[in-house]
């Protein structure tokens, strides 16, 4: 029913549907959305980084100040000297339009508070630094300890606190010392090192062997640019796209760069590619239609998967059957599902075949995988 439903006719047939048609008729009648824009020219400059080392520095906290006032009339009137102000400190704060941690540093430092002065001026307080990062960031210690994870827009972690400021001599008067000759030095801030790392990347990761066409299909799902060249390991650091749909929903999906075989024991590019795999929560199959043997890359790619991190290889739910326009005997797709159990779609990223379809899908193992 939800097949056929025309988009037209959605709203004067709705009272006639069941609540357990709505998700499909939700998936069929959604589509892209057309671009405001034409698509620029040239490949994708910006590298997106998912691991970076920060140091950050709390700020100084300001000298006190040592000081006698002296009025007519009355030359000794005591202690006034101001207190130092406080460091600033280093935040770290969750922001959804952030991406990549390619933006990010390797060193920050807040700003130091100002010192005291006389007549009790106390020191301006130093500014606190804002350091914007994605959703599901996590910061580890030297240990590889998770020490703080951000998951939710806005929310906010203190890497650094600004060192105290120091106390100037009014602030130890008493009735005992009614002329303190001392003051403080404002204290140090903290210093410290985060192993700074991104536990998802994108809802959707594109994973396959070399030269299977993963970055085309990047390109015309999405608005992302990256290189495609007619030979093995184009792509060294994976690309982001997102795919933005009528209702205004948007879903990532990431170009991994290619496995070889025995990638697990740090061959090719390595483990650090598989590691982006693991980051992902939706995991598509890319396979080499053209091939004799598809079903051959995907044992290899499962493997991988499973000799990496056991049950990795579950997250992947479909396989995309890509260069179907060098396709000859069509048997080989049947064959592909018989051996997979994965449902396949056939698909040419250059004739631009099923691309709509291809879109749908993505959009419907996503809202599975949430609910």
């Amino acid at each position: 029913m939800a097949c056929i439903l025309k988009r037209s006719k959605l709203f004067q047939n709705f009272h006639q549907i069941s609540s357990k048609h709505f998700q499909k008729i939700v998936f069929f009648c959604v589509k892209a959305r057309a671009p405001a824009k034409e698509k620029a020219a040239g490949d994708t400059i910006g590298i997106f980084v998912d691991q970076k080392q920060v140091k950050v520095q709390g700020g100084r906290g300001g000298d006190g100040c040592l000081s006698f006032l002296s009025m007519p009339r009355k030359e000794f009137a005591g202690p006034d000297g101001g207190d130092g102000g406080n460091g600033g400190h280093v935040y770290f704060v969750c922001d959804s339009r952030i991406k990549s941690l390619n933006r990010v540093q390797s060193y920050y430092r807040a700003e130091d508070g100002f010192d005291g002065h006389g007549e009790t001026c106390h020191g301006r307080n130093g500014e606190h630094v804002f350091i914007q990062v994605p959703l599901g960031t996590c910061f580890k210690d030297d240990k590889k300890i998770i020490l703080a994870e951000l998951n939710k827009e806005g929310q906010r972690f203190m890497a650094s606190r600004g060192g105290a400021g120091g106390k100037g001599n009014h602030y130890f008067l008493t009735n005992e010392n009614r002329a303190p000759f001392y003051c403080e030095d404002g204290s140090v801030g903290e210093s410290r090192v985060y192993d700074v790392e991104l536990r998802s990347i994108a809802d959707v990761g594109l994973i396959g062997f070399p030269n299977a066409g993963k970055s085309s299909i990047l390109r015309i799902i999405t608005r992302a640019r990256p290189k495609v060249a007619p030979f093995p390991f184009t792509t060294r650091k994976p690309h982001i796209g997102v795919i933005e749909y009528d209702d205004c929903e948007q879903v990532s999906v990431a170009d991994i760069p290619g496995l070889i075989r025995d990638a697990h024991m740090n061959r090719g590019l390595g483990t650090a590619f598989l590691k982006h795999v693991e980051q992902c929560p939706v995991l598509l199959y890319v396979l080499d239609a053209s091939l004799p043997s598809p079903w051959e890359q995907f044992d290899d790619l499962r493997s991988e998967l499973e000799h990496y991190q056991s049950g990795l290889s579950s997250k992947a739910v479909a396989l995309i059957a890509n260069k179907v326009d060098l396709l000859e005997d069509k048997s080989v797709l049947v064959a592909l599902k018989e051996k997979s159990g994965l449902p396949v779609l056939p698909l040419s990223a250059l004739k631009r075949v099923n691309v709509n379809k291809l879109i749908g899908l993505i959009r419907r193992l996503v809202i599975n995988k949430e609910s």
